[in-house]
């Protein structure tokens, strides 16, 4: 059963240097409200985590994608997370709300399917956001335009040199679910044991993909609403499916808004970038700022038109963005550290 969501020998070691006798191995695929439908070789199982976890975790918060120790309760197909294993990608925002929080929206995933649809959804800043995230999650990028049957060739032209600019060297795949375009090319990625993670706004197909890729109704659509030219929302929670090939996708829900994520490792900026950043070397002074400075290469590209003012306004943006999460998760930090020196402080007192 585990074979079939992508098992492999490197896991099966990391397994045998942490397993205990009472503990199973299983892969989350779906989670509401603390509890997780886990995936093991005795079927599917419930599980929770143990009451200690809100006050002492010793383990990442579960998420969808997750390779999990669980602990079966006696006659159940319930059971106890007490582990998870180490995550080789994970796909992460900012969390909703004004806490500073990571959110894992898919974990152990080998392709990041960034899905807009052709019509009035189509924004190159917002993909410019998504391929960030995306590097830096360590799985491939995967630039994905369905509906492409409500657009005509000059369309379709525009809108490739408009994301060959932004996502240069990623693939792009035009994806009509009426036509069936695109539609093999992605079951060509998605081999057995590889994980696809589908995502994108709200109304813009995927669960309708999914549906394609399964050749099957399994996911809950609607049609395109005719006062915005979007699909309406139908997905409500994280899910990994097997396909027939034997290939995996994790369908989530739209997401209104991507907020990044800053972690110390994170190069997915850089690399989203790229022909901004090769630019910094060629300025006459290594402390440029690209402001008012003689001999900047970057005013000199911009001069040009290339790259054009917006898209180095969105790399400033997206910058700035990351700086400011990564002070406010330091901060955070700082006030965690404190409040740990003071409640040693008050237990030495008392005794």
């Amino acid at each position: 059963m585990i074979n079939e969501l992508g098992w492999n020998k490197v896991l099966q070691e990391e397994w045998e240097t942490l397993a205990l006798p009472e503990w199973t191995i299983g892969r989350v695929i779906t989670l509401s409200h603390d509890l997780f439908k886990v995936m093991t070789n005795n079927g599917e199982w419930i599980g929770s985590l143990p009451g200690s976890y809100n006050y002492d975790a010793t383990f990442d918060y579960p998420a969808v994608g997750d390779w999990v120790a669980i602990e079966q309760l006696p006659g159940e197909s319930r059971g106890m997370i007490r582990h998870v294993m180490k995550r080789r990608s994970q796909f992460v925002r900012h969390g909703a709300g004004l806490e500073t929080k990571a959110q894992v929206v898919a974990s152990n995933i080998d392709f990041a399917f960034l899905i807009m649809s052709c019509n009035d959804d189509f924004n190159i800043r917002r993909l410019e956001r998504y391929l960030v995230s995306a590097w830096d999650s360590g799985a491939q990028p995967v630039v994905v335009l369905t509906k492409s049957d409500l657009i005509d060739e000059q369309m379709r032209l525009d809108m490739e040199l408009k994301v060959n600019e932004a996502a240069f060297g990623v693939s792009l795949i035009f994806v009509s679910n009426q036509t069936g375009e695109g539609i093999s090319d992605l079951q060509e990625l998605v081999q057995p044991n590889f994980t696809a993670a589908l995502l994108g706004s709200s109304g813009v197909g995927k669960s309708t993909l999914v549906n394609s890729l399964l050749n099957a109704d399994k996911m809950k659509t609607n049609t395109i609403r005719k006062d915005d030219s979007k699909g309406k929302h139908t997905t409500t929670h994280r899910e990994l499916i097997v396909l027939p090939s034997g290939g995996i996708v994790v369908d989530t829900p739209g997401m209104r808004e991507l907020h990044l994520w800053s972690r110390d490792e994170s190069d997915g900026v850089s690399k989203s970038f790229s022909d901004i950043e090769s630019l910094f070397s060629s300025c006459k002074f290594n402390d440029c700022r690209h402001q008012t400075e003689p001999g900047c290469a970057v005013k000199a590209a911009l001069e040009e038109g290339t790259p054009s003012q917006s898209r180095y306004n969105s790399y400033l943006k997206l910058q700035k963005e990351l700086a400011y999460v990564k002070k406010k998760e330091a901060e955070k930090a700082h006030l965690l550290e404190k409040k740990k020196k003071q409640t040693v402080y008050t237990r030495r007192n008392r005794n």
